[in-house]
């Protein structure tokens, strides 16, 4: 594989780990949606794996390029880094909206456990 087809897999390659962080990281919203805990965390946790494999291809694209211009950069390049910037600020924002669904449960369950025995 000569240098160019082996550069355009690896670009190749950042997409669909980037896509499966950003989808991982949706899918793990939509668990926490419907409470279903472990199941969310497990997608994250996915998501974040997905994400790392994609920062290590990226990683290796600035190290070979040095600062010096030597990895060319076309529309695919561009393309793949921003499927990767999307699904590392989607793993973020959604690990956050985890956390405020799971608190609003916890504050769901306590009215419920408070007019129960109440006997409202």
């Amino acid at each position: 594989m000569d240098e160019s087809s082996d550069m355009e897999t690896q670009i190749m390659e950042l997409i669909i780990h980037a896509g499966e962080a950003r989808s991982d990281a949706m899918e793990a919203l939509r668990a926490a949606r419907l409470r279903q805990w472990p199941q969310a965390e497990a997608l994250l946790a996915d998501a974040a794996a997905a994400a790392r494999r994609a920062h290590r291809i990226q990683t290796r694209f600035i190290g070979d390029d040095e600062g010096q211009g030597k990895v060319p950069v076309s529309l695919i390049m561009v393309h793949a880094q921003d499927h990767l910037m999307n699904a590392m600020l989607a793993r973020e924002l959604v690990e956050e909206l985890i956390i405020l669904h799971r608190a609003i449960d916890a504050l769901q369950q306590r009215e419920i456990h408070h007019d129960t025995h109440e006997g409202r």
